[in-house]
């Protein structure tokens, strides 16, 4: 039974070490999903007749226009990302960016199985922060510490 206290012991502190580095995982989820929609955005507004383009003849967007989708897609693409990567209203932007990443792969119909799975990916990792939230590398953490300071 003793070796098994030590072994529980043990295995408490290599924990212990391992959560100092749940922040910066926390921050690299968020940087990741910011450089894969926001390259995207900007990709969409380096070249804005194809964007129309595809949006017209390649995307079948419900509810909008071709040329709304268009303007409302790239706007989520910069905007949204850089919410996540500052830690900001991320849990709503984690929200938006996770149906935006649903709609993006209902709206088209020609996407291969290994973009299906990278689109799975996002989605998931963004549920991440829906539930888990930014993390202490954030702004809604300084915010918070901020507005509602400890009390004694």
């Amino acid at each position: 039974m003793n070796k098994l206290k030590q072994f529980i012991h043990l295995y408490q502190q290599a924990v212990s070490y391992w959560s100092y580095l749940t922040p910066v995982f926390d921050l690299a989820i968020r940087g990741y999903l910011c450089w894969v929609f926001f390259r995207s955005g900007l990709a969409k507004i380096q070249s804005w007749d194809s964007t129309l383009s595809l949006f017209e003849n390649e995307f079948s967007v419900p509810l909008f226009s071709p040329e709304t989708a268009a303007w409302l897609g790239t706007a989520t693409e910069l905007s949204l990302p850089l919410l996540l990567l500052f830690g900001l209203g991320s849990r709503a932007a984690a929200g938006a960016l996770f149906v935006f990443n649903i709609i993006a792969v209902i709206s088209y119909p020609d996407l291969s199985a290994a973009g299906v799975n990278m689109h799975y990916l996002w989605g998931w990792l963004m549920l991440v922060i829906v539930f888990h939230g930014a993390g202490r590398l954030s702004m809604d953490t300084l915010i918070k510490r901020w507005v509602l300071p400890k009390q004694s």
